[in-house]
């Protein structure tokens, strides 16, 4: 324990290392037919999309290897590893985050989840959750509409490449709607589920 923790933890509170993270998404309620559909739909989902999410990285990395190697060793300018990239790691970032979701693996602020008793911290994590979903329907919504522009529009980035600007807009726009789903399912169980924990 260092100094901060050992000061916390005499004042008889307790702190964990991530937070709610969960080694396995939170089980759908029982006897709840349609949330437990769209709970199982949403983790095949999840788990289709986090294949090209680790490939993604995996190739913005080689991008950016290749980028610097080809500017250092053989002195040829480059103009589309450095957009390709950030297209690589903005769908990463944005189509995992529903995966991310359902394990509780955001960062979030804990100070007072221990205070609180079981009942008051079930509302306040319902709050937070639907707080979280409309925040992620309205940027999702405004996604869409930067992309349906961009591409009937043909916009484009102001590079010397100048790949279209649908292609980012698109996967912000998926992977925002897709952790809306998920913050609204979760939610869903929170507000019908009866058994009273954090």
């Amino acid at each position: 324990m260092t100094p901060a923790t050992d000061s916390i933890a005499s004042a008889g509170l307790e702190v964990g290392e991530a937070g709610l993270e969960l080694s396995r998404p939170e089980p759908a309620p029982a006897g709840r037919p349609l949330i437990g559909g769209v709970h199982a739909l949403l983790q095949i989902v999840n788990r289709a999309v986090m294949v090209p999410c680790m490939l993604a990285v995996v190739a913005a990395a080689a991008c950016l290897t290749y980028s610097v190697a080809a500017r250092y060793f053989l002195k040829v300018p480059t103009e589309w590893q450095d957009e390709t990239a950030v297209f690589l790691l903005i769908g990463a970032t944005f189509c995992s985050g529903a995966f991310v979701q359902s394990y509780r693996g955001h960062i979030g602020v804990e100070a007072i989840a221990e205070l609180l008793p079981p009942r008051a911290n079930r509302w306040r994590l319902l709050v937070i959750d639907l707080v979280s979903a409309a925040f992620c329907t309205f940027f999702a919504w405004k996604s869409w509409t930067l992309f349906l522009e961009a591409l009937h529009e043909g916009h484009t980035s102001n590079s010397t490449w100048g790949p279209p600007l649908w292609i980012p807009y698109l996967l912000m726009a998926c992977g925002t709607s897709l952790l809306a789903v998920q913050l609204a399912l979760e939610s869903a169980v929170r507000a019908v589920d009866t058994e009273v924990r954090p």
